[in-house]
């Protein structure tokens, strides 16, 4: 019913805010282990445009395939 208009709606959104704003998000990296001892390390990730662009795409589609379904 409404579900593929909402999730169409959202990534479409979350899409925009990437491409305006950009996002980045934190992983952790093993750096050294040397028997109990282990020392890792925060590496930032960046999210690349075409994520956005392809999140933008996804969301029409959604929409598009709700629409056509329901009519």
């Amino acid at each position: 019913m409404r579900a593929p208009l909402i999730i169409g709606i959202i990534l479409i959104v979350l899409g925009g805010i990437v491409l305006v704003r950009g996002g980045s998000f934190t992983t952790k990296k093993n750096v050294l282990e040397v028997g109990d001892l282990s020392i890792t390390a925060d590496e930032k990730q960046t999210i690349p445009p075409w994520a956005g662009i392809l999140s933008i795409v996804a969301g029409a589609v959604v929409i598009g395939a709700g629409a056509r379904k329901q009519g």
